[in-house]
């Protein structure tokens, strides 16, 4: 029995099981608060990581850097995250999901501030490195927190919903993004996006005072000698699921992240466009992002966990060679296209938070979606920098098409999981 149908029966609930927002009223009231938690927790994390993408022509104008050196950036905090997701699945057994939670925001609230002080390339990676410890374990830890109060029937639905935070923090970046550096000059304007970066911070009091673990899992996990164990998701029985889950992360993190990098810059130094014309492309690609969250969330549900990711893979990858050859001069074909390239890139995203839950036992959930997810990051994010260097001799548009191989290989780690649609998390 799952965690919520058990309060539901303790409190004499019985929410209506139809329409579209059955899987909010499903939530409980306790699960609905620890949504919105993980909610603005994710959508933070978001506009944390994209002031770097957003902010980075002026950055390499400010220091002096290639494209490789720019491209690094991102790839440090993207490796540097894999150990706080892991760290923080740890955590997040050990000492419990909303404890891990509000580390994970204060953490990558306090060095994304901290990025913005930066007098050099070398103290602005290191900071942004140490930005990836909190970045790395926000998702996992939300996820999971939101999974446990969610039912079977209505779990892909409900942490797509917490998906679709990343667009709007994305989306919230973006109109930042164009104000500051429509009245501030851009040497100053990258610092001032990185001193933004301290409103997550506000969200931990909500947490704080609102949120708590869902009741029977941390009373299942508080009960396991294995809680918290790191060599528990090596063990045999769960070996298999831990390496090929592991696959699946990088493949669709490193078509994910090359994107997320590199298109800003793509339509600034290619295309040509204002920074407010970049704003007006991005809103069409976070839109269909939004939109995708969403209706992932629903068709993993319907369709499975597994047949979700791999038609939102081929899809994806179809998109990305498509908006990367429109021909020069074609921009409004290039503004149609964002949004099926941001719907397809983010809706394969949706199954992930309900698929990594449902593949690991409530003693060692957090280990293994921290490290499973995260590892595929760090090891995806090799894909931002591979672009970086290739660009100087195929140009951004052409080594864009690199990200496309990533979404390739998630297809073949679909073959060695199962399909977890249905799963009572136990």
């Amino acid at each position: 029995m799952s965690t919520t149908q058990t309060q539901q029966q303790t409190q004499g609930e019985q929410p209506d099981d139809t329409g579209a927002f059955a899987w909010l009223r499903a939530l409980g009231p306790r699960g609905r608060r620890a949504f919105g938690g993980a909610f603005g927790g994710y959508a933070l994390d978001s506009y944390d990581f994209f002031t770097l993408p957003l902010s980075m022509v002026a950055i390499a104008a400010y220091f002096s850097l290639d494209k490789g050196q720019t491209g690094l950036l991102t790839t440090v905090t993207l490796v540097v995250s894999a150990i706080g997701g892991a760290l923080a699945g740890i955590l997040a057994d050990r000492i419990g999901r909303v404890q891990a939670l509000m580390i994970t925001v204060i953490t990558y609230a306090l060095f994304t501030v901290l990025c913005g002080f930066a007098p050099n390339y070398e103290t602005l990676m290191v900071f942004r490195a140490l930005q990836g410890l909190g970045f790395g374990g926000e998702w996992a830890v939300g996820a999971i927190l939101v999974a446990e109060y969610a039912s079977a029937k209505h779990r892909g639905r409900t942490l797509g919903g917490i998906q679709s935070a990343w667009a709007a923090g994305w989306a919230l970046a973006v109109i930042v993004y164009t104000l500051v550096f429509a009245f501030v000059d851009a040497d100053t304007a990258w610092r001032v996006m990185f001193w933004t970066g301290a409103l997550p911070a506000l969200l931990v009091v909500y947490v704080r005072r609102n949120v708590e673990d869902a009741p029977q899992a941390a009373e299942i996990r508080r009960g396991s000698a294995e809680r918290g164990s790191f060599t528990a998701i090596f063990k045999p029985s769960l070996l298999r699921v831990t390496l090929f889950a592991v696959l699946l992360s990088t493949g669709v993190q490193g078509g994910y992240y090359t994107l997320a990098t590199w298109v800003p810059t793509f339509l600034k130094t290619e295309r040509g466009l204002t920074v407010v014309g970049t704003g007006g492309y991005l809103a069409f690609l976070i839109s269909g992002a939004f939109i995708g969250y969403l209706t992932g969330g629903y068709l993993t549900d319907r369709l499975g966990r597994k047949k979700n990711i791999a038609l939102f893979a081929a899809l994806s990858a179809l998109s990305v060679l498509a908006y990367t050859n429109i021909p020069s001069g074609a921009n409004t074909l290039l503004l149609v296209l964002g949004f099926p390239l941001g719907f397809c890139m983010s809706a394969i995203f949706s199954g992930f938070g309900s698929f990594l839950a449902e593949l690991y036992p409530t003693a060692v959930r957090g280990t293994g979606q921290g490290f499973t997810y995260n590892t595929g990051r760090a090891v995806g994010a090799v894909f931002p920098t591979l672009v970086g260097f290739l660009a100087e001799s195929w140009g951004v548009g052409g080594a864009l098409v690199f990200g496309a191989i990533g979404y390739g290989l998630a297809v073949l780690a679909l073959l060695g999981l199962p399909e977890t649609r249905g799963k009572e998390l136990v």
